[in-house]
């Protein structure tokens, strides 16, 4: 009976051992049935996310049970993502807004941000930033909340994620250094230069998230799917960058499980694989310079795009000559 829950850890407790029980899937900005449910126990208390555990024997009244257990009924029953029932997720240790206009923050490039990008800056200034894709702006405004000294650019081509980017730039109080800009990747760039060039593109392929659990129902589908080995993005973005990079930039890109794919078209391309807290998680570095160095076998490959002429012939000549139309 859950009139026997008296305290806030009986409830963290109960509502993970319900979220096991319900099968539900863990993976946005949290991994794990007990960390989901203290996240909805604060919030429904309107504690802080960072509560002392000296609280943790507090007695609840009737009303703020009956709000935690509406909360852990939603959650079970519509299968939506914790952060989207709070409306809150963080990032670089920042607390961002979070709705189904972008994806639910969750890239490991916060451990990067957090950092001031070192060791991979190696000192250099970075006086301005472009943010592609950038969704909820996550990104961007963490990004300009970690480098006072940076002006940054943040790209997407949805008008209602760019709409939530600009309302974190104002809850973190840095939009008068994030300039938000529609476009399809650089389309609308033409002339503009960044010392860091910093994105986590759609990089899923469209089987990947057919298999995905219902949580990823509720995120903007656009925000996942590349083409049908995710790099569709990825690769258009390896082309055109050094065009919007200074002599000395260098760019930061997520390709998640899309890896394997990558290394498979381009080997000899000298990516900077990095090694998190957790071990690698698909997220390379590169050079302006070595990007110009490979740019003919990266445009041919980001031709194919199109459809006209496949990847796996290019990547592996004489295996065939085109698709079908």
């Amino acid at each position: 009976m859950t009139s026997e829950l008296k305290t806030i850890i009986d409830h963290i407790r109960f509502g993970a051992s319900q979220f096991n029980a319900a099968g539900l899937s863990f993976g946005h900005s949290f991994d794990n049935a007990l960390d989901e449910s203290t996240q909805l126990v604060l919030h429904a208390l309107h504690l802080p996310h960072d509560l002392s555990p000296v609280y943790g024997q507090s007695r609840l009244t009737a009303d703020e049970k009956a709000a935690i257990h509406a909360l852990f009924e939603q959650r079970i029953s519509l299968r939506k993502p914790a952060c989207y029932l709070t409306g809150e997720a963080w990032f670089a240790g920042l607390s961002f807004k979070a709705d189904e206009r972008a994806l639910v923050p969750r890239s490991p490039i916060a451990e990067l941000i957090e950092a001031d990008f070192e060791p991979w800056r190696a000192g250099r200034p970075i006086e301005r930033v472009l943010d592609l894709c950038t969704g909820g702006g996550c990104i961007a405004v963490a990004t300009a909340h970690h480098l006072p000294e940076a002006l940054v650019d943040a790209v997407d081509i949805s008008q209602a994620a760019l709409a939530l980017a600009a309302e974190n730039a104002q809850r973190l109080q840095v939009a008068d250094r994030v300039r938000l800009i529609e476009s399809d990747l650089f389309v609308a760039l033409e002339g503009e230069r960044y010392d860091l060039i910093v994105t986590n593109p759609p990089y899923v392929t469209r089987d990947e998230v057919a298999a995905l659990p219902d949580e990823y129902r509720h995120e903007p589908e656009s925000g996942l799917i590349a083409g049908e080995d995710g790099l569709d993005l990825v690769l258009r973005i390896l082309r055109d960058a050094p065009a919007h990079l200074t002599d000395n930039g260098f760019l930061i890109c997520e390709v998640g499980e899309s890896e394997r794919a990558l290394m498979r078209l381009l080997p000899q391309v000298p990516f900077v694989w990095v090694e998190f807290k957790v071990g690698q998680m698909g997220i390379f570095v590169i050079e302006r310079e070595d990007l110009l160095t490979w740019r003919i076998e990266i445009a041919a490959l980001a031709a194919a795009a199109t459809g006209v002429v496949s990847r796996a012939a290019l990547a592996h000549p004489g295996v065939a000559e085109c698709e079908s139309p």
